[in-house]
């Protein structure tokens, strides 16, 4: 173990170096408080994209999907076509926003929405949304990192000493470089994920003994050991072992908590609805921000088709799925081994509330051969919680101080001022994330879980910004607010504020609550903007589209490309992510029907999701390039203020 916290204090301090590196030069490149917030607008596309990608996928992905595999099976490893939703999310917002971003200097969300709608109501919202992920989301991140150190050191170093420690340290680079030190930083962090992944995965299948001795002992277990998943009993296309199949199309359950659906809780529709509320990541204010923070839009291509669609799907849908997959055969799952199907028994039995336990059992499982390869796969994880937590913190620090400060506080401060409020923000928000991690880790997983759904509810006011000039202040308001509380009724937050007086519980019908709160947020959305159509603003709105129309109108030759990206979207969804995809449970051979059964010498959902993900990835190269959503405008914008439209 001293070997071990040695290389581990090695890599860490040689992290620490390249992050201080990065924040005292990121800080001597600071003359305007456009510096600071933006990076001066002018990010380049590699590292825009490299940094956009971790940002988006690594503080999750690295940790927490192998463990969730392990426990839920191939059922919920089709979620990783999350990488999918969230480049298909940039691709329809990214560039219209930037460009509105660059022709009116805004520097976040709230100044976009507040000067596209002209009220306030929107950017107060959007900053509530902010606080969700600048404080018990990143609280969660952090406290993650903690809780790997502990048991990577068997407790040797304290979850709270490590948290701070290690998260002091984030703090320290962010306030002193601003954005251009958080994205120099996150590709580092980006590569250190993706190694990170794929050495655990490949370690994970060595020790197993190939892919067809993972697959003989997947079928062993599909015939013989039953998951605490239970039996699909004829849902998704027969009675098969839930570990192996996705449980039907849906179930009209009451909810988690209440009544569990048969088979396992990912039914196609959960999935589907679970993918579109990740779509509010790249909708987030702190995302906005970010990616008005680039040179060009050359960068949103190359994240969203070769970062996000290929590169994170890959790594989800073959290393960190065989990294969960694994775990069966290799002792983790006590019901194998009672079966005698384990191929070695070197990770320690654990039951299915001690999943986000698996990924520092694996590096621990090194230590004794490769002390420093511990240390080093350590690091990545680290650099995978913190890439995320990084930016989010600092933008939401930013985005405090534009949106309230400076609006509401001090409208004059010159840029030394709005630099120094922006670091007095994030320390704020770094300090309320931490005391919330250090004390109330079940209030900071109950708050931190809403983030996104939360988020998700400003796509209709996005794309009333960005594509529909007939959603009115009015529509768009209400249909916030709603959505908002609709979330919150449907997770567990809501059976806590009414003391368990509701009659449903978590995601009722097995329908995600960011969908449950889209729904009434779209509703409440189109009705109110009916009755509000003839509003004086509209003229006004139309100006913000003709301008994008102008920039973005296809060549009559090119004019084919967006309505067969929008079908080549509806076949993909309904296939990979919809009601279609449970035609991949039997399609190359049924779970129990044995390995020599199995068209493709692997379980045919696992087949099914690696042949959509290609394909998605072909989609996502379809609308990004050849229907021009994510290439660079037809002619260079220039900045105007407001006034002079």
């Amino acid at each position: 173990m001293i070997d071990v916290i040695s290389w581990l204090f090695v890599f860490v301090a040689l992290y620490w170096a390249f992050c201080f590196f990065w924040g005292i030069r990121a800080s001597r490149r600071i003359e305007s408080a456009n510096d600071y917030f933006l990076a001066g607008r002018n990010l380049s596309p590699w590292v825009f994209a490299l940094a956009a990608t971790g940002i988006s996928f690594a503080g999750w992905a690295f940790t927490g999907f192998p463990g969730l595999v392990f426990k839920d099976g191939f059922q919920f490893a089709n979620t990783a076509f999350f990488a999918i939703a969230v480049a298909l999310s940039g691709v329809l917002l990214l560039k219209r926003q930037w460009m509105l971003g660059k022709r009116f200097g805004y520097t976040t969300s709230g100044e976009m929405l507040t000067d596209y709608f002209k009220g306030d109501t929107l950017r107060n919202i959007s900053v509530g949304i902010a606080l969700l992920f600048g404080i018990p989301f990143v609280a969660i991140l952090f406290g993650a990192s903690g809780f790997l150190i502990s048991e990577i050191t068997d407790g040797t170093v304290s979850r709270n000493v490590a948290m701070w420690t290690l998260s002091s340290f984030v703090l320290l680079y962010s306030v002193i470089g601003g954005m251009q030190a958080i994205a120099k930083v996150s590709v580092i962090q980006f590569l250190l994920f993706v190694i990170g992944v794929v050495v655990l995965g490949i370690y994970a299948l060595d020790l197993i003994g190939g892919f067809d001795s993972l697959n003989m002992g997947l079928a062993n277990m599909a015939q013989n050991v039953t998951s605490h998943l239970g039996i699909t009993g004829g849902k998704g296309g027969g009675d098969f072992s839930g570990y192996f199949v996705i449980p039907g199309v849906v179930q009209f359950t009451s909810g988690l908590g209440i009544e569990t659906p048969k088979g396992g809780p990912w039914t196609s529709i959960m999935i589907l609805t679970f993918m579109m509320s990740f779509m509010g990541i790249q909708a987030s204010p702190s995302f906005t921000m970010f990616g008005f923070s680039s040179g060009s839009t050359k960068g949103f291509a190359i994240h969203q088709i070769w970062g996000a669609a290929a590169c994170v799907g890959i790594l989800l849908l073959v290393f960190s799925t065989i990294q969960g997959i694994g775990a069966n055969l290799l002792g983790a799952n006590a019901s194998v081994n009672e079966a005698g199907f384990a191929v070695k028994q070197v990770l320690p039995e654990l039951s299915k509330y001690q999943h986000t336990e698996l990924v520092a059992h694996y590096i621990k499982l090194i230590g004794s051969n490769m002390p420093w390869l511990v240390g080093f796969l350590s690091l990545c994880a680290i650099a995978a919680l913190q890439v995320t937590a990084a930016a989010f913190m600092s933008t939401t620090g930013s985005i405090l101080t534009k949106d309230v400060y400076i609006k509401y506080l001090h409208q004059d401060a010159d840029d030394k001022q709005q630099i120094k409020i922006a670091r007095l923000c994030t320390g704020l928000v770094f300090l309320a994330g931490m005391l919330l991690a250090s004390f109330s880790m079940q209030a900071t997983v109950l708050i931190g879980g809403l983030a996104i759904s939360c988020a998700f509810q400003l796509w209709p006011s996005l794309l009333g910004v960005t594509w529909f000039s007939w959603i009115t202040r009015q529509g768009a308001t209400a249909g916030l607010i709603v959505g908002l509380i609709a979330v919150v009724m449907t997770e567990a937050l809501g059976q806590k504020i009414t003391g368990g007086l509701l009659p449903w519980g978590v995601s009722p019908w097995t329908i995600h609550s960011a969908v449950w709160g889209m729904f009434f947020n779209i509703v409440i959305c189109v009705l109110v903007s009916k009755m509000s159509s003839h509003d004086s603003d509209l003229d006004r709105r139309e100006s913000f589209h003709i301008f994008l129309h102008e920039y973005t109108a296809s060549k009559s030759k090119d004019r084919w490309s967006k309505p067969i990206a929008g079908l080549m979207v509806v076949v993909w969804m309904f296939f990979a992510i919809g009601p279609g995809s449970i035609l991949g449970n039997i399609a190359f051979g049924k779970p129990d029907e044995g390995y020599e059964a199995w068209i493709f010498g692997m379980p045919s959902i696992w087949a099914w999701q690696i042949i959509w993900w290609a394909l998605g990835v072909g989609m996502i190269w379809f609308i990004a390039s050849k229907a021009k959503m994510s290439t660079e405008p037809e002619k260079d914008i220039e900045k105007i203020a407001m006034d002079d439209m």
